[in-house]
């Protein structure tokens, strides 16, 4: 292996083993309101890394505002008591955000673009990430979140795995060139069995169907959300939103499966479960 692959290898597994004890005492020990805090500032800085990708550099004064109402559209999200709240967490952002492009033209031709982006970057970061709060809000929510952390990881190193080893046929070579077909089927495999040894060491209250539900259709949502990051980072011309984390690239990287699969699961446990 080259010097640089070993290299990259190393900085990977250092950084694991800071963060990954860091995240498993937050997500059980940490309180609501500690717990939401963390998100918000997750929420901030995957804000400033895809605004610092989508918008030119002399919209930077629009860049920072956009980050400030994606923080306050989570915080709103979040905190809200009655679905009109949930609304108006959504509405006044864009409100606020339209309202500051339309003050500050600059260029017609591009003004509707940057605009577009900006509350893009509400939906994708934001509206997607604030389920982890409401996941970890919920009963047994602590089991929930850890839940998904477990079948998102186990499912991605199984793709990895299957893929180098066996993988033969392109998934979606425009989008993101090395995933393989057998390493997509992989992870799935490797989704239920991370659902199925989360179910037999803390999670017993899941039955056949919950373990099978969550770790398919969790482990499926979890992949289409590595690749909708992957589809905006080849639109933009990078191969990492960041380098906050050596080895493992910036916020977003490490936040783009979690963005779909804590939504669906969320909705799940609400709906199905609870």
């Amino acid at each position: 292996m080259p010097t640089a692959g070993r290299k990259a290898i190393k900085q990977r597994i250092i950084t694991a083993l800071i963060v990954l004890p860091l995240l498993i005492l937050c997500v059980f020990y940490a309180s609501r309101g500690l717990f939401a805090g963390l998100i918000f500032i997750a929420c901030g800085l995957a804000l400033h890394e895809f605004y610092h990708l989508a918008l030119p550099a002399q919209r930077r004064l629009e860049s920072s505002l956009s980050v400030a109402a994606g923080v306050l559209c989570c915080v709103g999200l979040v905190y809200a008591a009655s679905p009109p709240f949930v609304l108006l967490s959504i509405v006044l952002p864009c409100l606020f955000l339209a309202l500051v492009y339309l003050f500050r033209l600059q260029d017609m031709q591009s003004v509707s673009r940057d605009l577009a982006f900006s509350l893009l970057g509400l939906f994708y970061v934001p509206l997607l990430l604030s389920h982890v709060a409401l996941l970890r809000a919920l009963p047994s929510g602590r089991n929930w979140v850890f839940l998904v952390l477990c079948v998102v990881m186990i499912s991605d190193t199984m793709a990895y795995v299957v893929g180098k080893n066996w993988g033969r046929h392109r998934l979606y070579q425009a989008v993101s060139p090395k995933k393989s077909v057998e390493g997509s089927l992989g992870g799935l495999v490797g989704g239920v069995l991370g659902a199925l040894i989360c179910k037999l060491w803390f999670f017993t209250e899941l039955d056949t169907a919950d373990v099978l539900f969550i770790g398919l259709v969790v482990g499926a949502f979890s992949q289409l959300g590595d690749l909708v990051e992957s589809l905006f980072k080849r639109s933009f011309g990078v191969k990492d939103s960041g380098r906050l984390f050596p080895g493992h690239g910036g916020m977003l990287d490490r936040l783009d499966s979690l963005l779909f699969a804590f939504p669906v699961t969320y909705y799940y446990a609400v709906w199905m479960v609870a």
